[in-house]
């Protein structure tokens, strides 16, 4: 006992002299000041103190309160019940997808019975597909089907100024989803734009500006964490193995709640390597534009929502929307509600599609009524060129409309849409595209004697097209592709480029002899143009049908844009040659070309 005494002492010598020092110097000040005094100075210095651990706590508990709010990023969590209103039976356009859909959906609601025979339960799913393909709505689909929690957050909302704070967001976002999981037997994360957290790690990352970006939310360090949470140690963080961890009682294998990440992103090329490996992304799911079936049943579906014409073809509203995703098709149909809601009707008819359409692809129609006869009569023989070309050269499309009406930044424009679904061009054509882009420059200078500034658009759509025939498609006798350069460019040559040009005026002399063939369609479709502004595809056809018996057969050639190799010396001897609507040469003085900026002339459809 003494000697365990002694030991203590000894030990700790310096405190026990440092109190006795202490009961000295206070009994002393007793003695000498009276024991009034020594309390008034005792509790200054106490007051003192407590008033400096006040101020350091106040502080402390900003820092964390304003730590907190900054990481608690903008996320929603739907618990299960239906909240969204958002299931398989919703989801349109698209029978693939939901069938794997179904699957994981599957996997989830028997999560044990799955484990039980051997097998891992997927922890990420990757949707790859333009906007509006319905990935973020799919996403809400599966949660709703699974019955577990689902949470909705934008990569980009885990970006923050101050350095790990991102971190602690997306640590936050899966400890609360593995909470989740344990009570409902799974959950769902779905981060959209993943590719704002995702993207590749490279060399340059390491210093200079990668630096800096992490000093301010940025560089690698969220995507670190977040493939750290995806496919974390087999360790239980819950409180409750934690507690018994410290106490020495935790024994057994760690369970880890099953937390089903879902990415969302039309760019899955930028993403790092190490996000898409198995066991982090297992599942990757392309969801592109539905095919004609596909839009039909979206049409369908959104339609059935709407009061509209009993006797609406859906098969042509399928038609006229090649390419549209489901969002742009339900933004149509309500687009088309709001037209027949100010035109004074409680149903949605096909004109009030078709309205709706124009709008979205080529702007708000504006009528310029001071333009005056010289600038129409340039903008109708412009667009009929274009016109007569897409109706002659192009079986496999319909001509929807031409006009000279104002639509967005387009003083006119010539459209079309696919009869039916395409997925590839042929050589010719992509022959015949080139010809319908350098039709309305031909038809200026066979018709008007002088060439618009309005192509701008036109020739630019042309060399595209040019360059892809020879460094893109492998059509032009050389399987060089532009493509393996970095850029897609390497291979403009000037060698390349005289090619490019050589082809690009073989067409221009085909398309310029077609249009001189049909020089009095020409004449006739500008006139009504500058009569009635605008001719709907099926009145351009009947004036060339009802022409076509008093002339000569075209050639095969020009008709299906097969290269026919004229000659200059066989096409128009010029403008001046060419009849007039009255059949009177036009007087090239009487077209001379007036200043104004290339932007405000035209942009073609």
């Amino acid at each position: 006992m003494i000697g365990g005494v002694l030991g203590f002492i000894g030990r700790h010598w310096r405190g026990i002299l440092l109190w006795v020092l202490v009961a000295i110097g206070f009994w002393w000040s007793v003695a000498t000041f009276g024991a009034g005094n020594v309390l008034q100075v005792l509790f200054l210095i106490f007051a003192t103190l407590f008033q400096l651990a006040f101020a350091i706590l106040f502080v402390l508990i900003q820092f964390v309160a304003l730590f907190w709010f900054l990481g608690r990023g903008r996320v929603y969590w739907i618990m299960p019940g239906g909240e969204t209103g958002i299931s398989f039976k919703d989801y349109r356009g698209n029978e693939q997808v939901l069938e794997v859909s179904a699957r994981i959906v599957t996997l989830l609601r028997g999560v044990r019975d799955f484990k039980r025979m051997g097998g891992e339960v997927s922890r990420g799913l990757l949707l790859i597909g333009p906007p509006g393909t319905g990935k973020t709505y799919l996403a809400q689909a599966i949660a709703t089907e699974a019955g577990v929690p689902f949470a909705y957050a934008s990569a980009p909302g885990f970006q923050n100024m101050f350095m790990g704070v991102g971190n602690l967001r997306i640590m936050m976002l899966y400890g609360k989803a593995r909470r989740l999981a344990r009570k409902y037997g799974s959950a769902i994360i779905f981060i959209d734009e993943i590719d704002a957290v995702g993207t590749a790690r490279t060399s340059q990352m390491g210093g200079g500006m990668g630096a800096m970006g992490g000093m301010f939310g940025g560089g690698m360090g969220m995507l670190n964490t977040l493939l750290l949470e995806m496919d974390p140690p087999n360790v239980d963080t819950s409180w409750k193995a934690r507690i018994l961890r410290r106490l020495g009682l935790r024994r057994g294998k760690a369970v880890q709640p099953v937390v089903l990440t879902i990415g969302a992103t039309n760019i899955a090329e930028v993403l790092d390597q190490a996000l898409l490996r198995p066991g982090r992304f297992d599942r990757k799911i392309t969801i592109d534009a539905p095919d004609f079936d596909g839009r039909k049943d979206v049409i369908q579906y959104y339609m059935d929502k709407v009061r509209h014409d009993p006797d609406i073809d859906i098969d042509r509203i399928a038609a006229d929307t090649v390419g549209y995703t489901p969002v742009s098709i339900k933004y149509l149909i309500n687009e088309a509600a709001v037209v027949a809601h100010f035109e004074g009707r409680d149903y949605v008819s096909y004109t009030d599609f078709s309205e709706a359409r124009e709008t979205n692809e080529w702007g708000l129609r504006q009528p310029i009524r001071s333009m005056n006869e010289k600038e129409r009569r340039r903008l109708a023989y412009h667009e009929t060129g274009h016109a007569i070309a897409m109706a002659l050269l192009q079986p496999e499309n319909k001509l929807y409309k031409v006009t000279i009406i104002r639509y967005g930044r387009a003083l006119g424009l010539a459209a079309s849409t696919p009869l039916e679904e395409r997925y590839t061009q042929s050589r010719e054509e992509v022959l015949s595209e080139i010809k319908v882009a350098l039709a309305s420059r031909a038809a200026e200078e066979l018709f008007l004697g002088t060439g618009l500034t309005g192509v701008t658009s036109d020739l630019q759509q042309a060399t595209r097209l040019a360059m892809g025939y020879f460094g893109f498609y492998g059509m032009g006798n050389s399987f060089y592709s532009y493509l393996a350069m970095p850029t897609g460019l390497g291979g403009i040559d000037p060698d390349t480029k005289r090619r490019i040009e050589a082809l690009l005026d073989e067409q221009y002399r085909e398309v310029k002899q077609l249009l001189a063939e049909y020089a009095d369609e020409v004449h006739i479709i500008s006139e009504r143009l500058l009569e009635e502004l605008e001719l709907h595809g099926e009145e351009v056809k009947e004036v060339l049908e009802s022409r076509r018996p008093q002339r000569e057969p075209v050639g095969v050639a020009a008709l299906t844009g097969y290269s026919s190799g004229l000659a200059l010396g066989q096409q128009s001897n010029g403008p001046s040659d060419s009849p007039g609507p009255n059949g009177n040469p036009v007087d090239p003085a009487d077209n001379q070309v007036e200043s104004s900026e290339e932007a405000d002339e035209k942009s073609d459809s």
